[in-house]
């Protein structure tokens, strides 16, 4: 039932539960242990190449992936039976780092890329339950909701395993070694916790022809073949989807790679996991904030001065020179970071049928996780081209600049009457 509390509670808990990966294991410690442990005798610019590769691999796999089982989840209803599936894959990989010895970065390039594929594969059916949870009116604030509750819920937990890593005999920990390994289990835990509410409260309609699997897989597939030839009709969606892709590729790969970016730099790690909490704990209000900045300013126009804001961020990112700099920067993030993920998320809504919201949004993460596939790579790339990581920052500011001026091009309106005519016609 849309606006139900309860429901939207459950729903925006999801987020807390993730977040756990995306802070701990994605942005904090999976990027210091792989170049200290697993990629241990790599120089610099090679860990940096192996984590892009890492980053890239789970993303492809989930674009590949993610119309095609966003049909199916519209036509059989399967959305949250597959956000569970997923969920359990990422927390279980995420899990399994804790095995792995010295030197082995093969394994943990699996491992973490499965991981990837579960949290990237689980997000595509929780952003397609939001326009079932909250009505237009409200859909701007939950979906900032969901965000503000994984920043402070990540942020808290990251918060416990930095203590475990920096005080391990607190904690009664042999040594920080093991207590980033243990931090790994404890994000598997956490994630299939805080993701059963959601699967208890939140309700999924049903569709008037609700398939069977082996049927919703068929139809998925002739489904998805139509949508994409659908695009030329549906001019303003792809409009954004472009326009998204390229300004949340600089987005993730700034989050995913910025702790490999200070590593480079030879800022201390302490320093680093600070500047990483200070992201989180801005990020939490700024993100409730920021919502309603667009209320006020108008969704699309918030967009464009978040991604501003990123511009000036991969700017200043090339100039820094101490961990000061990095800590401000972590401020300026944070501000914006849950600003432009939810508000993309929200305004996308407002562009696409309800009913087929899951086929939709699969596109939608279709392409951020093709960003995320362009984005580590051609960091990674650039630094080791160029022998020199601060390039590699701000090579992003092509791909902020892109990503506005095609933003400027989509007219709500416009979108709303084409879908109009395409689900007449369809």
């Amino acid at each position: 039932m849309q606006d139900s509390r309860r429901s939207i509670y459950a729903w925006a808990l999801y987020d807390w539960a993730n977040s756990a990966f995306a802070t701990t294991v994605m942005a904090g410690f999976f990027p210091v242990f792989f170049s200290a442990y697993w990629a241990v005798g790599a120089s610099a610019e090679q860990g940096t190449f192996y984590l892009g590769f890492a980053n890239s691999l789970g993303s492809a796999i989930v674009a590949v992936m993610a119309p095609f089982l966003g049909a199916i989840a519209d036509w059989g209803s399967y959305k949250k039976r597959l956000l569970a599936f997923f969920a359990l894959l990422g927390s279980v990989m995420t899990a399994s780092l804790y095995v792995l010895q010295l030197g082995n970065w093969p394994m943990a390039v699996l491992f973490y890329s499965l991981g990837v594929v579960g949290f990237s594969g689980a997000n595509t059916f929780y952003d397609a339950l939001l326009p079932f949870v909250a009505s237009e009116r409200k859909v701007d604030f939950v979906s900032s909701l969901g965000y503000s509750l994984g920043y402070i819920g990540g942020g808290l937990l990251f918060l416990v395993n930095v203590l475990m890593y920096l005080n391990p005999a607190w904690f009664g920990i042999a040594d920080q070694q093991q207590a980033i390994k243990i931090s790994f289990v404890i994000v598997g835990i956490w994630w299939v916790v805080f993701t059963l509410p959601l699967l208890f409260f939140v309700h999924e309609d049903k569709q008037k022809q609700s398939m069977r699997m082996t049927q919703a897989v068929h139809k998925g597939l002739v489904i998805t073949i139509s949508t994409i030839k659908s695009f030329r009709q549906l001019k303003t969606i792809g409009t954004f989807l472009i326009a998204y892709w390229l300004y949340i590729d600089g987005v993730d790969t700034i989050i995913r790679m910025a702790v490999n970016y200070g590593t480079s730099l030879h800022f201390p790690s302490e320093s680093l996991i600070i500047a990483l909490l200070i992201t989180q704990f801005v990020a939490f209000p700024a993100a409730l904030v920021y919502a309603k900045l667009g209320q006020r300013w108008g969704v699309k126009q918030a967009l464009q001065v978040a991604i501003a804001a990123y511009t000036v961020i991969a700017i200043l990112g090339y100039f820094m020179t101490k961990p000061l700099h990095f800590y401000l920067l972590a401020i300026i993030i944070g501000l914006f970071q849950g600003g432009i993920q939810a508000l993309s998320r929200s305004y996308y809504t407002r562009l696409i049928p309800k009913e087929r919201s899951a086929e939709f949004f699969g596109f939608f993460n279709m392409l951020g996780k093709f960003a995320t596939i362009i984005g580590p790579v051609l960091m990674g790339l650039v630094t080791l081209l160029t022998g020199n990581v601060r390039n590699g920052i701000v090579s992003l500011v092509l791909l902020f600049a892109l990503g506005f001026l095609l933003l400027r091009k989509v007219d709500e309106n416009q979108g709303q009457r084409e879908v109009g005519t395409f689900l007449q016609e369809s």
